[in-house]
């Protein structure tokens, strides 16, 4: 009976595997200020507006609307057409140190504060991303510093 499982448990795991990558994380930024519904409907509740350039996660997405979650883990509807596939981080501590290169030892180019957003110009090996300021600053930041990645 043991050698019974195996076989299943192993199919199991390989749809797994299959599935996983359909699970990546989706994520956008809001391209101008807009509102935020608790439903996928202009008639819906409006909850609040999200300011230009903040990123989200895509988590469903119906006909001309996406349902996202922000980096607080709140969830809303807003409309597709204010979404754009650039990627942008928001920083989730006190202070984000963003340095020369993707080394803890580095030189420091400069700090931004909780909930600054920054665009992301590419994620990069072993655990940091590239990100540049809207003043035109650019630089290395740990992942664990932002959310968005």
């Amino acid at each position: 009976m043991a050698t019974r499982r195996f076989p299943a448990l192993a199919l199991a795991l390989a749809a797994l595997a299959v599935v996983s990558p359909a699970c990546a994380l989706d994520y956008r930024a809001v391209t101008e200020a807009a509102p935020m519904y608790d439903a996928p409907s202009a008639k819906a509740k409006p909850l609040f507006v999200v300011r230009a350039g903040t990123p989200v996660e895509v988590v469903v997405s119906l006909d001309g609307w996406s349902k996202v979650r922000d980096n607080r883990g709140d969830l809303a509807w807003i409309e597709k057409k204010h979404l754009t596939e650039k990627r942008n981080v928001i920083v989730r501590l006190d202070r984000a140190q963003i340095r020369a290169t993707a080394e803890d030892k580095a030189a420091l180019v400069f700090e931004a504060e909780r909930d600054v957003v920054l665009e992301l110009l590419e994620a990069v090996s072993g655990g940091w991303a590239k990100v540049k300021h809207r003043d035109g600053q650019s630089g290395y930041v740990k992942a664990p510093q932002v959310w968005g990645l």
